[in-house]
């Protein structure tokens, strides 16, 4: 087996008694006390999680948009500067590639797609590219990506932090960077728990000083914010109806069948498996993805 991928935090993980497992190629913590000690501190407090893992690209060029509005199901064009949305990537049966969020800033787009599924778009992304003016890279290795979720989100922020992070509507995002000629630094309000919170993408020399600096804000502040794993962040994201690919999402599937049409734009002029959904929104009887709420 190939030596797996390590995050920029790897080191803090095993010195602090994380528990590491494959996943996704990388080597990650799937916990640090126990999973359900950490489910109920993202539901009470706060929790801590490294999600280095997740692939990060960087789309620029005057053709960005264009180009990835021709790759995912929803509709980047009318994605505002300071935006986040969820979308899809299919192929041309309509079948799920990824589950991914774009963002959009004053420069450039960004996409953050699954661990399991980054060489797999970007060999997609590469075999879709024309001769435009999209320019776009693998930030991945560069970055590090730390989030923070649960209802004492604000305690672990500073000042600057919380008050940027305050001004975010729900999937907002803000560049921290304080100037040219610093690294850049996102905040976005989005998560993988069903809590308010906040996702942090950082230059990954300095992943590790933002997460230390995090646990020292909300220890300060007498908050208990908690490092937590990909078992608890699992066992969160099913709580809260979240799809994973993998177990929900497939090629195999497609997003209409997921329960995920409010992120498919059937009207959208073209994108790669519109044929195909629109083939598969106008049969009867068609099978579709519901939750289950215990009683009791």
């Amino acid at each position: 087996m190939a030596d797996l991928l390590r995050t920029p935090l790897y080191d803090w993980h095993v010195a602090h008694h994380g528990r590491m497992v494959e996943f996704g190629g990388w080597d990650m913590p799937v916990q640090y006390s126990s999973i359900v000690e950490e489910h109920h501190a993202v539901r009470r407090t706060a929790g801590l999680f490294d999600i280095s893992h997740m692939g990060r690209l960087r789309f620029g060029g005057k053709d960005a948009c264009r180009f990835l509005d021709r790759m995912l199901t929803n509709d980047v064009s009318k994605l505002q500067i300071g935006q986040v949305r969820y979308s899809l990537i299919c192929n041309d049966a309509g079948g799920i590639l990824d589950d991914v969020l774009v963002y959009r800033l004053p420069d450039a787009y960004w996409l953050v797609v699954n661990a399991s599924n980054r060489l797999k778009i970007v060999d997609w992304l590469q075999k879709q590219s024309d001769n435009g003016s999209a320019d776009w890279a693998d930030v991945t290795h560069s970055t590090g990506m730390i989030a923070v979720q649960g209802p004492l989100t604000s305690e672990a922020l500073s000042a600057d932090q919380k008050d940027l992070w305050s001004r975010l509507k729900y999937y907002g995002v803000a560049d921290e960077s304080t100037g040219p000629g610093v690294a850049r630094q996102l905040l976005s309000r989005t998560g993988y728990t069903g809590e308010d919170g906040c996702e942090f993408i950082v230059p990954a020399e300095q992943t590790v000083a933002v997460w230390e600096q995090l646990l020292k804000t909300a220890a300060d502040k007498q908050v208990d914010l908690h490092p937590c794993g990909l078992g608890a962040r699992d066992t969160l994201r099913r709580e809260a109806a979240m799809p994973l690919y993998g177990h929900e999402l497939s090629e195999t599937i497609d997003p209409l069948t997921a329960g995920l049409s409010f992120a498919v734009k059937l009207d959208k002029p073209v994108f790669i498996g519109k044929q195909a959904l629109v083939e598969i929104s106008q049969r009867t009887g068609r099978q579709v993805r519901v939750g289950l709420e215990l009683a009791g």
